[in-house]
């Protein structure tokens, strides 16, 4: 009898990854392929949809040549915010993905502001005002499509994040594919409703966003249609899953219940932590859907999004002329101390929980004795502080202690990281130890939907490699060196 399979994609800001799970929960064939990033003015961040959707393509041909077993679904997973649009008859993208990153909604977001909008918005979207969230990028979008508005009204213009514009290509595209988008995705347009788990009618007028442009929220649990052929993938295969790649971590995590949290460290780096009902956060994070179930219910999470995590190490490798993060990592393993020297990056503001547009990027306390190894020490060290910024506010409003932070992600790879990172939130800090986390969990959610798994009792049960660092600083360092970050982050943002 052939083995069980599910494929996974996992569409993110740099690459395409396909992978297929066994009934183990084991990754047993990997594909990748890189993608392209814009940066055409300052603040703005852009790629091109049809390379989105030739990197999956590409992808999936060829982690199927691998296929030993029968593949009996398919999940997505996806980078979250970034905001497509096309046109329905033909498939054609009508402008750039504009990139969870770009600030180009910005002025937007200001005259929502100026219209004393944010209350509403956060207590029915759990979102504060931000350029990050998908609905002031459609509303960019259809201002600079030639009669964009109309257009989408009479439902010719088709916007979606991007696990829409990835089910629509898989299912056939323009031939008959299928528009819609699951739970977590949509959950991060502010346009959704917490509450109702739909689109939120007052909002979208808030927005000018036509209802007939956004795709058909459903559960990240359901049968999103069935794929067309490519490579070794069959035609007919069920979609049996979708879900935005922070919350596909932290169900590959197992981190079902209140008390888990993760961090996810990529680009920029996502902590989540479920939730049993939707927290209006009071300290600046956000409340979203953790996953859509089955029956058409939804499990919660607070989150907090820092947008520069890993980008700082590549733009210092860049700065220094280092050829991979590696070197940035032994680097700062050359002195033992940072000497005072802080970076706090922040190239586009500051997300969560400080939400501050304005903020730019600052080294603070160089002397005649600091060297590069100082300020990738400092830079390194930056991720840790604001993962501890957002740490301690959710350990704050959940009410359920936080004892551990369950890390993935590329920059967890970083060793002198992870050891600072334990050391600055006086937590254990358990590193997944697969490069596929959000594929995986993507992955478990098709294979509860087709019943490859009967429970998330049994999914806890799988193996999943890991490592365990331990806090080794003194509370007293630890205190004295983020009061030095702490007094940083305020100069940033004056």
């Amino acid at each position: 009898m052939n083995e069980a399979l599910i494929l996974a994609i996992d569409q993110g800001t740099t690459n395409t990854k396909a992978i297929l799970v066994d009934a183990q929960g084991k990754v047993v064939a990997r594909a990748a392929h890189p993608t392209q990033i814009a940066y055409p003015q300052p603040g703005w961040v852009e790629q091109d949809a049809l390379e989105l959707w030739e990197t999956a393509r590409q992808a999936i041909e060829e982690c199927t040549q691998a296929a030993s077993g029968k593949i009996l679904a398919l999940a997505v997973t996806n980078q979250r915010e970034t905001t497509v649009a096309w046109e329905r008859s033909s498939g054609k993208p009508l402008g750039p993905a504009v990139v969870w990153q770009c600030r180009r909604s910005t002025d937007f977001c200001h005259q929502l502001a100026e219209r004393s909008l944010e209350p509403l918005l956060r207590q029915r979207t759990g979102l504060t005002i931000d350029p990050m969230f998908s609905g002031g990028k459609m509303r960019w979008l259809l201002d600079h499509i030639p009669d964009g508005q109309a257009r989408a009204e009479a439902g010719e213009i088709c916007l979606g994040t991007v696990d829409s514009w990835m089910l629509w290509n898989l299912t056939g595209g323009a031939s008959g594919g299928v528009f819609s988008c699951d739970y977590t995705n949509a959950s991060r347009t502010q346009l959704f409703n917490l509450h109702i788990l739909d689109w939120d009618d007052e909002i979208l007028a808030f927005f000018n966003i036509p209802r007939p442009a956004l795709p058909q929220p459903r559960p990240s649990r359901a049968n999103f249609g069935s794929s067309v052929q490519i490579g070794n993938l069959s035609a007919g295969t069920p979609i049996a899953a979708m879900i935005g790649d922070s919350h596909a971590a932290l169900y590959g995590h197992a981190g079902f219940q209140p008390g888990s949290i993760k961090a996810t460290y990529g680009t920029g780096t996502s902590l989540m932590t479920p939730t049993e009902r939707p927290i209006i956060s009071q300290h600046g994070l956000s409340a979203t859907v953790a996953w859509g179930k089955a029956n058409g219910e939804a499990a919660y999470a607070l989150e907090g999004n820092i947008y520069v995590t890993g980008a700082v190490v590549q733009w210092l490798e860049q700065a220094l002329g280092k050829s991979d993060a590696s070197q940035i990592e032994e680097l700062a393993k050359q002195v033992s101390s940072n000497e005072g020297v802080y970076f706090v990056p922040a190239f586009v503001g500051l997300g969560a929980p400080h939400w501050n547009a304005q903020a730019r990027g600052l080294i603070s306390g160089l002397t005649r004795g600091a060297s590069a190894a100082h300020l990738a020490r400092a830079a390194l060290e930056s991720i840790a502080y604001q993962v501890r910024d957002v740490f301690d506010v959710m350990d704050l409003e959940t009410g359920s202690p936080l004892q551990t932070l369950l890390a993935d992600g590329g920059g967890s790879r970083n060793e002198f990281l992870m050891q600072f990172q334990a050391d600055i939130t006086g937590r254990p800090v358990v590193r997944n130890l697969s490069a596929d986390v959000s594929a995986i969990g993507a992955a478990y959610l098709a294979g509860l939907t087709i019943g490859v798994w009967s429970s998330e009792a049994e999914i806890q049960q799988l193996s999943r490699p890991q490592e365990r660092f331990e806090p080794r600083m003194s509370a007293e360092e630890r205190e004295r060196l983020y009061a030095g970050w702490q007094d940083a982050v305020r100069r940033a943002l004056l």
